[in-house]
């Protein structure tokens, strides 16, 4: 059976802070202090953002926004593309110069194209000066190396293990192992004895892939650059976890090297994996229809096992809002985003997304949701724990095009596979970050 993305339901928490916002009308107030800006006469806008896996996240999204149309005229048309299809997009309407006034992106895409983006860093001040300061790994997407910030981080999407308990007690265990060690153990146990296996992307998915390629090498204590920017993926940390990679991978169910962000949310609802990585969105993909019940029930989650580096290591998907230059009305997209990230509005938002979405802003991390159901724990640290994919080097250009070009996904996938060894993938790796990366 297929689940799409906008057939993905909302949680009861989300519906009850979703209904939290403001009634149409209420009067646009500007915080007293904050850079003020008057939408120009006759403005529209269109915004293009990325297909939600959660219903409540769009929908809390639109009425916030059709709240900023009452109260200030302004209309703004809202898009919607697919995960994949986002980076290109905003990557051509960069460099076209025309197409949308504002996009939600992902990583540090926006350091592809800086020059193409209004400057932020006004409202980005006054929004940390306002509401407790940003999560450090947000804002690095953010702001570039300058200080000026060409993106406003938004929200960080947590990525976190989530698994079937009734499945791994048939393998014998009582509880998820917190190590990888222990964790490669339950997946081999999972396939010895036929139950619903673990299954990972390692196709080019903008989120999945990234995440669960980027902490294989990360939890090993490889790394694609180092504090200079120096390629330094080809590494005895990097060959072995391209090693622990190969032996996981031989437990999986068929069919991961081509899965994309959509896949394992299939597999989880065909009741063809056990355990797997995602945001808390495939908890609510069963959550609310009787028929995936016993699923829901049995679903639980934690952070990722942690490897040989002896601490959690963790890439989620960011997202961040840009506006681009091409823009005829400047004034109402700052406004609008001035408004989206004011507190009644976050709030809304964050509890509408029922903590798929963990706010990049520290004083909007008191939302309730995160108590309002133990498979959300997990996910409230996701801002907090986030490492940048250009670790250990600064964020920029190369981090951005080295991530787009998926070099860390498709090394993990090659050794995994078999379609290279550890060591032959991780030189290609070497090889084609170096394209980028010139120190």
């Amino acid at each position: 059976m297929t689940i799409s993305r906008r057939d993905l339901l909302l949680g009861a928490t989300g519906l009850a802070a979703a209904g939290t916002v403001a009634s149409p009308g209420q009067v646009f107030a500007q915080a007293a202090g904050a850079p003020k800006y008057t939408p120009e006469p006759g403005a529209t806008l269109r915004l293009l953002r990325w297909a939600p896996f959660v219903k409540g996240d769009d929908e809390a999204w639109l009425a916030n926004t059709k709240k900023f149309s009452d109260a200030t005229g302004v209309q703004v048309r809202v898009d919607k593309e697919s995960w994949e299809d986002i980076r290109p997009k905003a990557a051509v309407a960069a460099n076209v110069g025309s197409g949308p006034d504002l996009m939600l992106v992902w990583f540090d895409d926006p350091f592809q194209y800086p020059e193409k983006l209004l400057d932020v860093t006004d409202i980005a001040t006054d929004l940390g000066n306002r509401f407790g300061g940003w999560y450090e790994g947000p804002k690095g997407y953010g702001q570039t190396k300058d200080g000026k910030f060409v993106a406003l981080p938004l929200a960080t999407i947590g990525n976190g293990l989530v698994w079937r308990q009734s499945v791994i007690e048939k393998a014998g265990f009582k509880d998820m192992p917190t190590d990888t060690k222990g964790f490669l153990e339950l997946c081999q146990a999972l396939a010895k004895n036929n139950l619903p296996r673990a299954g990972f992307a390692m196709g080019n998915a903008v989120g999945d892939g990234n995440n669960f390629a980027h902490w294989i090498v990360w939890s090993h204590g490889g790394q694609m650059v180092d504090e200079s920017g120096k390629v330094v993926i080809n590494s005895p940390e990097t060959i072995a976890a391209l090693n622990y990679a190969r032996e996981l991978y031989k437990t999986f169910i068929p069919g991961t090297e081509g899965w994309l962000d959509i896949n394992n949310n299939r597999a989880w609802l065909a009741g063809e994996v056990g355990v797997t990585a995602n945001g808390v969105s495939i908890y609510y993909s069963t959550k609310n229809e009787a028929r995936f019940k016993e699923i829901a029930d049995d679903t639980r989650s934690s952070i990722l096992p942690v490897g040989p580096v002896g601490k959690p290591i963790e890439l989620h998907q960011t997202t961040s809002a840009i506006i681009f230059r091409h823009t005829k009305f400047p004034n109402a997209a700052r406004a609008y985003l001035q408004f989206m990230y004011d507190k009644p509005q976050m709030d809304a938002w964050i509890g509408g997304s029922s903590a798929y979405c963990c706010p990049a802003l520290k004083g909007f991390i008191d939302n309730p949701v995160w108590n309002a159901d133990p498979v959300h724990k997990p996910y409230a640290r996701a801002s907090e724990t986030l490492r940048p994919n250009g670790y250990a080097g600064p964020l920029g250009f190369a981090s951005a095009a080295t991530m787009a070009d998926y070099v860390m996904v498709n090394m993990v996938a090659e050794a995994a596979t078999g379609q290279r060894t550890p060591e032959e993938a991780a030189k290609r790796a070497e090889t084609r970050a170096n394209r980028v990366y010139k120190v």
